[in-house]
């Protein structure tokens, strides 16, 4: 592996270090004002913010600023102390950015990789970690954006770029950066997360026969205690798959709701149950229960939906006092509500305020879609009633609108390739 180690320097006071820390830029621990991963502090998509407006003018909130400069590809932001990271492409070649998080100046970029990425940066402490197209993986310095290990997943691990890239954002847990390359051996690893050292390896049974599209999916892991056991589950292109947390081994895999083409959705968990979904004409949507099975941990399946019925194409699901929200359909975002537990949709009202797929984001009792025709709607959380509160165009539209929507600090930070549009969305 392509490892490459930075020596540290150790202080022994608390208050040298202290001091340095500062000095140096260091991020402390993320608190409720920061979004420090993909989907935010709980891997839910939900902000804590408050304070919100309740209803968007018609031509919607105002602008507070914009920034280029941060080339092409669809990742999302993490958000954290001063500073918002990203993904680009530039000349070909993928580019970790950090900005200023007051008005989105460019602190630093560090090249790595190619292509045009869609993975959102995940920030750790004093460093931050990145996954190019093409599989390269990387941590950085978040002071200066100096490498401090770089790891492949194709020449390194045997994986094979999906069709449309390696697209996870990794997932930090204690000492350890979990990420899935896909291939037979590494379908999923764990590496120290201050070293890229590998601490184990998921290898995937050569006789397992499941559907699906193969390799890597296009989402990105979340950990389960379910069944007592605690356990990495992500949507692999086998379908939904669960690691032993301790030892790498594949426990079980659901590959009922995978589809052939792209498995992309971020699992939800909550407690023993874990709900999928994918797009395609052979996907759908599935709340699976985890049990234990003659000593082993397995999955007993508690509802499925076919694609015709129930499916999220890749704008992501959320979960709120027992319901779900998400954009319903293949290409399509059609807002809908259901139970949780049962599957039963509350309410499905049809097309929506925007065309295409819908990424959806949770702040202040209010659901803010972002749909892929660069409409913009604020849709009321209430499983016993549809209401769509406002909804404006984004004033940049420079390709398909499917960068995640971030709610933070009172304002709506929505990425458009080159673009970030920051919008105040605080009740005046």
């Amino acid at each position: 592996m392509r490892v490459h180690h930075k020596l540290m320097t150790l202080f022994t006071a608390k208050t040298t270090l202290f001091t340095a820390l500062i000095l140096v830029g260091s991020i402390s621990p993320a608190a409720d004002h920061d979004w420090p991963r993909w989907r935010g502090e709980k891997g839910d998509a939900s902000s804590s913010e408050s304070g919100l407006l309740k209803t968007w003018p018609a031509e919607g909130p105002p602008l507070a600023w914009q920034c280029k400069g941060l080339g092409g590809g669809f990742s999302s932001l993490s958000i954290v102390g001063e500073r918002i990271f990203t993904m680009g492409q530039k000349n070909g070649k993928g580019v970790l950015l950090c900005l200023n998080r007051a008005d989105g100046s460019l602190l630093w970029e560090t090249a790595f990789g190619g292509g045009d990425p869609n993975c959102t940066p995940t920030t750790d402490g004093d460093h931050v970690y990145g996954l190019a197209r093409n599989g390269e993986l990387a941590c950085l310095k978040i002071n200066d954006g100096s490498i401090v290990w770089q790891t492949s997943f194709t020449k390194d691990f045997g994986g094979k770029e999906p069709t449309w890239g390696y697209s996870e954002s990794p997932l930090i847990d204690g000492d350890l950066l979990i990420c899935s390359p896909g291939s037979q051996d590494a379908f999923v690893v764990a590496l120290n997360k201050s070293t890229g050292a590998v601490v184990w390896k998921a290898q995937l049974d050569p006789s397992t026969n499941l559907k699906g599209h193969g390799g890597a999916g296009y989402s990105s892991p979340v950990i389960s205690n379910a069944g007592g056991v605690k356990q990495y589950v992500t949507l692999t292109g086998k379908g939904l798959t669960s690691v032993n947390a301790k030892t790498g081994e594949v426990m079980w895999i659901y590959d009922k709701v995978s589809n052939g083409t792209a498995n992309i959705p971020t699992p939800i968990v909550n407690g023993d149950f874990i709900l999928c979904s994918s797009g395609y004409g052979d996907g759908g949507t599935a709340l699976v229960q985890v049990v234990k099975q003659q000593k082993k941990i397995g999955w007993k399946e508690i509802y499925y939906f076919p694609a015709k019925d129930l499916q999220n194409h890749h704008g992501g699901m959320i979960l709120l006092d027992g319901f779900v929200y998400m954009g319903e359909g293949h290409n399509n975002g059609f807002p809908v509500c259901f139970d949780f537990k049962t599957g039963k949709r509350t309410w499905k009202p049809g097309r929506g305020p925007g065309r295409e797929s819908a990424a959806v984001a949770y702040a202040d009792g209010h659901l803010y879609f972002r749909y892929q025709d660069a409409t913009m709607a604020l849709i009321e959380a209430d499983p016993k009633k549809y209401q769509v509160k406002g909804s404006f165009k984004i004033g940049v539209h420079n390709r398909e609108s499917w960068s995640h929507p971030v709610v933070l600090d009172g304002k709506l930070y929505l990425r458009d390739q080159d673009d970030l549009l920051v919008y105040d969305v605080r009740a005046k």
